[in-house]
């Protein structure tokens, strides 16, 4: 299993996959609002075991937003 990390600190604004999904590594899982700007975060191709945030909770560079397989 690979976890997804957050790049940024910042705020989760939208959260664009659900437990099962299976993801490709050109999908936009996350978006993250840091300075006033729109991150997206993108992730390995696999399926989606644990998402770990939901919109509006704040993270830290390195917090493991999901895990995927």
């Amino acid at each position: 299993m690979a976890s997804l990390d957050s790049p940024i600190a910042g705020k989760i604004l939208e959260v664009n996959i659900k437990v099962g999904q299976e993801v490709s590594e050109d999908d936009e899982l996350f978006i993250i609002e840091a300075m006033k700007m729109e991150n997206p975060v993108f992730g390995d191709a696999g399926t989606v075991k644990v998402i770990n945030v939901k919109v509006g909770d704040r993270v830290q560079e390195g917090d493991v937003l999901a895990v995927i397989e």
